[in-house]
């Protein structure tokens, strides 16, 4: 085998590229090439030490284009390699990656989150490049299917699913100034009937009252959506922005803790 190695490599290579499975298994290699499976592993490894492929997780490998070069660690998209890496179908690209998809940021994101009902520990070779966020079943919808390549579909939230998921879990996508920007830059896409729709289902009185706020500071809406999510302002007081200290900046009447003055967002989304 060490002697055909860079032979049985590039057939195995072309081979993959033919068969469109720039992501594959051990499984795929042996049948390719022939090789037992302890056989097809060392193959792997081979590839792998020659940074020729590179693993998504353990049994997960995908090709590394020799346009790329010599490369330790390559993904490839990062949405298909969310989808390879996730252990569930009741899965979607969420928050921060979900924003970017929709041009709801104006820079690149480092980072794939992935909301699933399953509990699944990142793969240690994703470390640093994915967040699992386990969801609730009831949680899971408002979700649609979108092609990014030939071959393969990904499971996204929508836009307005994306707008709750984010005012629920401001950590997962820059914090509230950042979900302002998002929802200023797509203002005018956005389906409000749906996400009044989506409110209703999600049933979380912090998210419609940060919803509400940010579209009074934005100047978004009239005064019907204002009247609709004021009813989901109760007793309790909530902070505006959870990721920042708790402290007071302006007085508003959501009954939420300020943290984040309506003056930052505007100078944020002016600049």
């Amino acid at each position: 085998m060490k002697k055909t190695i860079g032979k049985t490599s590039a057939n195995l290579i072309e081979e993959l590229y033919k068969q469109n499975k720039v992501i594959f298994n051990i499984e795929d290699v042996k049948k390719i090439t022939n090789l037992s499976y302890f056989s097809a592993g060392r193959l792997i490894s081979e590839l792998k030490k020659r940074e020729i492929i590179s693993s998504l997780k353990k049994g997960r490998h995908i090709i590394i284009p020799q346009e790329i070069g010599s490369v330790k660690k390559y993904i490839g998209n990062w949405f298909i390699a969310a989808k390879e890496i996730v252990n569930s179908q009741e899965y979607y690209i969420s928050f921060y990656s979900a924003m970017s998809f929709w041009g709801m940021v104006t820079h690149p994101v480092n980072k794939i989150f992935i909301s699933t009902s399953k509990r699944q520990i990142t793969p240690k070779e994703m470390k640093g490049f994915l967040k699992f966020v386990f969801v609730d079943k009831k949680f899971i919808f408002g979700i649609v299917e979108k092609w990014i390549d030939k071959q393969k579909k990904v499971r996204f939230s929508d836009m307005e699913k994306t707008i709750l998921d984010c005012l629920l879990h401001p950590e997962y996508c820059g914090g509230i100034a950042e979900i302002a920007t998002g929802i200023y830059l797509v203002k005018d896409k956005i389906d409000f009937k749906k996400l009044f729709q989506y409110v209703r289902k999600y049933n979380k009185n912090v998210v419609a009252k940060r919803l509400g706020y940010i579209l009074e500071i934005l100047g978004i809406g009239n005064k019907e959506i204002y009247q609709n999510l004021r009813k989901y302002v109760k007793e309790r007081y909530d902070l505006f922005d959870p990721c920042l200290p708790k402290k007071n900046l302006n007085r508003n009447d959501w009954r939420l803790i300020d943290n984040v003055s309506p003056e930052q967002i505007k100078k944020i989304i002016k600049t």
